[in-house]
């Protein structure tokens, strides 16, 4: 039941964080070349550090 629970808020999370991510880099076209590689850097990594929690708690032992 855990991983049924953690695959529908992953695919949630993810939608949400795609959709702000479009939005903000529709608008990062006025930037300098430099802020829109950070900006595309952290919005293409920075996704996966607040679903570690949920990855660790999804794979553990229903016993502990």
């Amino acid at each position: 039941m855990r991983k049924a629970i953690a695959c529908l808020i992953v695919l949630i999370y993810l939608t949400l964080w795609i959709i702000l991510a479009s939005i903000v880099g529709s608008k990062t076209t006025d930037w300098p070349m430099m802020g829109q590689i950070v900006f595309y850097i952290i919005a293409g990594i920075g996704w996966i550090f607040p679903l570690r929690p949920l990855f660790r708690w999804m794979n553990a032992n229903e016993g502990e």
